[in-house]
């Protein structure tokens, strides 16, 4: 709190003085302006994010107008009354006609069950008269029934044999049967995968699982059903994770990111936060994609060295420094940044403006940078179908002019005082001229996108089961859910069924297993989510 003055000790103050305190106030003005108006951009933010569209598209942010049709949104200066009405002058659309067959070709996989609904004979002679009618063509209709999950107690009668005489007297035998996944436990393929499917896939907290279980009929505890997911995990699936992760290492081009979750009982006081990473092959790959998690207790450095210790090739991530970190510790691996965390404290600066004040918006440094970046982007989009090497040939060509105008301006636009310093405008630009090195690298190699997306596409499933189970219970089950999560989301990627792919492999993994309980990933190449080998019943039906 400034000190506060009386008149008396004004008129007391020298000239010099006078001055000396008028400079001292103005500077607090200023200092408290810049700190109302950042926290007035806070604040719009802050609801942006509670109540508006979370988009960073400049077209699609509230009042604000697009870079590319810019020219027909700023006509204000035509007379609105000149222009007809588009009915008028465009052609109506036609109305597209019903596809025919499309009903059978969606319910052509289920099975059929035939219902005949016929009058007996009696009754139409005594309606027509004996002879007097014919039957016409049959009408048919096709109505789909639902039936909820039911179950089937399996009892295995193992016949054992013993000999009476000869060469093998009172030696047994027993017939085979189907290795149980855990010892003395009822868990089949079918129940655990449909327990993975429902919590991992569907996002269904297993508690709501055991309630769902309950209404139709099956007492399963929560408890009991975590402990299964923990042992398969451990037991049959960290081998094939273990697979996927050197496939994973073939792809010249990874991406990485990462999302906080809590977990209760790791070691740690309550409420510490421990992350879940996200490893995928890179997004041009569209051959044999493999999307890996990770949970680690914390965000350091150390969890992704170790992880891609082993890795030579780009990796792209947003700006943390933990990736740069790696990047120059580890020999072989380039770190690659994501264009869509450059533009992001803009859009955040534009829509704190306001949807009411058009007109700064567009004049704003924020807007500016978002039209910039908005123009890379609109000419990496015409390059999506392109080889690596023409793709890289035309980012050269197009797009680095471009890059380097926009650094370039960056530069200038930091060298310029009149961006509140602390503010989204300034973070923003910052960010672009500290990562400039990272930001160019898709420049590079045509297979490295120009942003991080498809990570945090693949790490939504995980962010989409965490809003609703809100914390995991213990550190176990935490890499029990990565492990699974990463099994699930391949399969996705590759376009299978994860419940039937769940089912088969939990069919066949305890085949693979040794006398000591060991699986060698090396022999499981026949059940990675591509292998030509899989039942037809694991691939998606395509409609």
């Amino acid at each position: 709190m400034g000190t506060k003055y009386t008149v008396e000790q004004l008129n007391s103050f020298s000239r010099q003085e006078l001055i000396m305190l008028l400079l001292s106030q103005q500077e607090q003005v200023n200092k408290m302006n810049d700190s109302f108006e950042r926290l007035t951009e806070q604040i719009r933010i802050a609801n942006q994010q509670r109540f508006g569209r979370h988009t960073e598209k400049l077209s699609e942010i509230p009042g604000q107008l697009s870079f590319f049709n810019e020219a027909e949104q700023l006509s204000e200066s035509m007379d609105e009354s000149e222009e007809p009405d588009p009915d008028d002058v465009l052609p109506k659309k036609p109305k597209a006609k019903k596809q025919k067959g499309k009903r059978d070709a969606d319910l052509k996989a289920f099975p059929r069950e035939v219902h005949e609904h016929v009058i007996a004979a009696e009754k139409l002679d005594k309606l027509f008269g004996a002879g007097n009618w014919r039957e016409m063509p049959v009408e048919e209709c096709k109505r789909l029934r639902y039936e909820p999950a039911s179950w089937t107690v399996e009892e295995h009668k193992t016949h054992v044999y013993v000999g009476t005489g000869g060469d093998h007297q009172d030696e047994f035998i027993r017939a085979d049967r189907p290795k149980d996944l855990l010892r003395n436990s009822i868990l089949t393929p079918s129940l655990g995968a449909a327990i993975m499917n429902a919590k991992y896939v569907n996002a269904i907290p297993i508690n709501r699982i055991e309630q769902e279980f309950s209404r139709n009929g099956l007492n399963l505890s929560r408890q009991v059903m975590a402990g299964w997911i923990i042992k398969c995990s451990e037991r049959y699936f960290q081998p094939l994770y273990d697979r996927l992760k050197e496939k994973l290492f073939e792809f010249p081009v990874n991406q990485s990111d990462e999302t906080p979750v809590e977990v209760i009982k790791d070691g740690r006081p309550a409420g510490s936060q421990s992350y879940m990473w996200v490893h995928r092959s890179g997004e041009f790959y569209r051959e044999h994609p493999v999307v890996l998690y990770e949970y680690q207790k914390t965000r350091n450095s150390s969890h992704p060295k170790e992880f891609y210790k082993d890795y030579k090739g780009i990796l792209m991530t947003d700006g943390l420094e933990q990736y740069h970190k790696i990047a120059r510790e580890l020999d072989g691996l380039t770190n690659a940044n994501c264009w869509a965390h450059a533009r992001r404290s803009f859009a955040d600066a534009v829509k704190a403006i306001g949807k009411n004040n058009e007109q700064a918006a567009k004049l704003s440094t924020a807007y500016q940078a978002l039209t910039k970046i908005a123009a890379i982007y609109k000419l990496e989009g015409t390059l999506k179908n392109l080889s690596a090497e023409e793709r890289l040939r035309e980012r050269q060509a197009l797009i680095k002019p471009l890059v380097d105008e926009y650094f370039a301006w960056v530069k200038e636009r930091l060298a310029d005082t009149t961006c509140l310093p602390k503010g989204e405008t300034a973070k923003g630009l910052k960010y672009c001229a500290n990562q400039e090195e990272y930001l160019r690298v898709f420049l590079t190699n045509g297979d490295v996108p120009v942003d991080n997306s498809a990570s945090e596409r693949s790490i939504r499933a995980f962010t989409v089961g965490r809003k609703n189970w809100v914390f995991i219970y213990s550190a176990k089950g935490a890499e029990a859910s990565a492990v699974v999560y990463s099994i699930t989301e391949t399969a996705k990627l590759n376009n299978l069924n994860p419940y039937y792919y769940l089912k088969y492999i939990l069919e066949e993994l305890p085949q693979r297993t040794d006398v000591d309980g060991h699986i060698d990933p090396h022999d499981l190449d026949d059940l990675l989510p591509w292998s030509d080998s899989l039942p037809t019943k694991c691939r998606k039906v395509n409609r």
